[in-house]
């Protein structure tokens, strides 16, 4: 949980993301989550996507602090959370991810 609270500490500082939504494709295609591409808040706020971060990494939405790492993405504070966000709980969300995206 510390690693946690020192991404928002970061993220409170400043530390913007670098994800920034293109909105090239038409309102009515499907949004497409990554962990790479989309930002905490965005999961956060959708239930679906919100649910899967719940399955893989429930500590994440818990922490009072989230509300600082908002605009970063989970690929961005993985560095600092290394040992709750590993390659493979990343790679796990992202394949739950796909299926509410493709609408599976």
């Amino acid at each position: 949980m510390a690693s946690l609270t020192a991404v928002c500490v970061f993220a409170a500082a400043g530390v913007s993301s670098a994800n920034a939504e293109t909105g090239s494709s038409t309102e009515s295609a499907k949004p497409q989550y990554s962990t790479g591409d989309t930002d905490i808040g965005t999961l956060l706020d959708n239930p679906a996507t919100k649910a899967v971060l719940d399955k893989h990494v429930p500590a994440l939405a818990a922490n009072p602090q989230i509300a600082m790492a908002r605009a970063m993405t989970l690929r961005q504070i993985q560095g600092f959370a290394s040992d709750m966000l590993t390659d493979e709980i990343l790679a796990s969300i992202d394949t739950d991810l796909a299926k509410i995206s493709s609408g599976s």
